[in-house]
């Protein structure tokens, strides 16, 4: 079981990676420079693979546990965007990621 715990925090990360990927390709002027970067569908498909474990883990992991530990996705967010975008971290956004680790531990258990 624990290696669908483990597992989950991969596919949440891999969520993170793809967001990251996705605002690369916002840089894009136009939509014909949108569907010809690669960042789009390097986004895409790390999203797509993500979903297909998400759908997969439901089989294994109880319901009320697994949605909302999918909220580390916001966790791994926050530290991409701040040491690959350069974004501050504010005491709002730290109080928000405690909520969600509080959050997941009160429903795990």
């Amino acid at each position: 079981m624990i290696k669908y715990y483990i597992l989950l925090i991969i596919m949440t990360i891999i969520g993170s990676i793809a967001s990251l990927f996705l605002k690369f390709a916002s840089s894009s002027d136009s939509i014909l420079k949108l569907l010809t970067n690669k960042n789009i569908y390097i986004g895409g498909l790390l999203y797509l693979t993500s979903a297909i474990l998400n759908i997969y883990f439901l089989k294994y992991l109880n319901y009320y546990i697994f949605l909302p530990m999918t909220s580390i996705t916001y966790i791994w967010t926050l530290l991409i965007s701040n040491k690959v975008l350069h974004e501050k971290i504010s005491t709002k956004k730290i109080l928000g990621v405690l909520s969600i680790i509080i959050g997941v531990i009160i429903v795990a258990n």
